[in-house]
């Protein structure tokens, strides 16, 4: 999903209240300060940019599932032809619906 620069500084203004440190090596705050450089932006706006779209690709990569075409089938194959329930799970239903409806 695109934002656009004025959502993301807004959001950056916004969360600005807090204060997030650390310490880098030599060699990293040299690459960090010429990549910031490349793109006309300060070292923490650069940073702040990279931090928070490195964190939104790893929880999207943790909140999805991704299955293999072969899954995908056995997937969609097991939501059509779901199997009709059987005694014991037709008394969980019901007694799932006495504790709600109690």
């Amino acid at each position: 999903m695109a934002r656009t620069a004025a959502s993301a500084q807004s959001e950056e203004r916004r969360t600005r209240n807090s204060r997030l440190g650390f310490r880098v090596d030599a060699e990293t705050r040299r690459l960090l300060v010429r990549a910031a450089a490349l793109e006309r932006r300060s070292l923490t706006d650069f940073c702040l940019t990279a931090l928070t779209e490195a964190t939104r690709q790893t929880i999207a990569r943790h909140e999805s599932l991704v299955l293999s075409e072969r899954d995908r089938a056995a997937f969609f194959h097991a939501l059509m032809n779901a199997p009709q329930p059987n005694s014991r799970l037709q008394r969980a239903f019901r007694s799932a619906r006495q504790r709600i409806a109690s």
